[in-house]
């Protein structure tokens, strides 16, 4: 049986899992939380209400719908995805396989407000071990988190670079450390180098070389996943095309995480289209 794994617990991950689920295909959603609707208190413009709703009852009213259509719901925080015999999403506590994966885990994160980042943004600054591991080899980087994500990435770097710090920025380490990764957690004041990646500068002035950054910080959003798969991204935004289809075979993304209107309303239909193209290529296959 064609099995669906969706990364994302809002609106555009449930309302593909329902379309998925009816249709009889085993289906599994894994996230947590309520997401940028957890920063909302009241929904006003979506239709079929005619007086404002709480959001996160709208978001619990849909997971409570999943569940009743039979698809698996899974509290966990995704930390990766790859291949195997099939497409692998690996959590914090266990590595799940599927035929197809729809990515709808709402817009990325913005990168740390950190002087350096931004100018040095594909010089140095990367948001993907495993697609530029290869050009650190032998050579000292950071990893920028203090979660799981940040330890999955420098878990990804270590046996390829020559050492990995985790730099916390003064947060709290949540993820457990790797073996053989260092870890500091003093505040950045930049990162800092002459066209690249060549040093952090703590607050108190000292300073560490490095010959990369790898950012981390916080839960991996769809885009930072997306990219793990060679799946095309402009910005923060993931390339689909008219069925929620990516480059990659087998690939779907939907809601925030494609641009556009950041709007419920608008990432149920992308769900909704995401399901039923799911649905239509298992079909076709048969």
């Amino acid at each position: 049986m064609s099995t669906v794994i969706i990364i994302g617990n809002g609106p555009a991950g449930i309302s593909a899992s329902l379309y998925t689920a009816r249709a009889g295909i085993d289906t599994t959603v894994i996230g947590s939380g309520y997401g940028a609707l957890g920063k909302a208190e009241k929904i006003e413009n979506y239709y079929g209400f005619a007086q404002p709703v709480d959001a996160k009852t709208l978001v619990d009213n849909g997971i409570a719908q999943a569940k009743h259509a039979g698809v698996t719901l899974i509290s966990d925080e995704v930390v990766g995805i790859g291949y195997g015999a099939k497409l692998q999403v690996s959590t914090k506590t266990q590595v799940l396989e599927a035929d197809y994966v729809l990515l709808a885990t709402g817009a990325s994160r913005s990168t740390p407000n950190i002087p350096g980042l931004k100018d040095l943004e594909g010089h140095g600054v990367s948001y993907c071990a495993v697609c530029d591991a290869f050009f650190y080899r032998g050579k000292d980087v950071a990893v920028l988190g203090s979660g799981e994500y940040a330890m999955h990435e420098a878990a990804e770097l270590l046996p390829v670079v020559g050492s990995v710090t985790i730099l916390t920025n003064g947060a709290e380490l949540t993820g457990i450390l790797p073996g053989g990764a260092k870890v500091d957690n003093r505040k950045i004041a930049e990162f800092a180098g002459d066209g690249v990646v060549e040093r952090a500068v703590f607050e108190d002035g000292e300073q560490i070389d490095i010959s990369g950054v790898f950012i981390a910080v916080g839960v991996a959003g769809s885009t930072d996943l997306a990219k793990k798969l060679g799946a095309a991204t402009e910005g923060n935004r993931i390339l689909v095309d008219e069925t929620m289809a990516t480059n990659v075979p087998g690939l779907y993304a939907a809601g925030d995480c494609t641009g556009g209107m950041l709007q419920i309303a608008k990432a149920v239909y992308q769900g909704a289209q995401a399901g039923t193209s799911i649905v239509a290529a298992i079909r076709k296959k048969k």
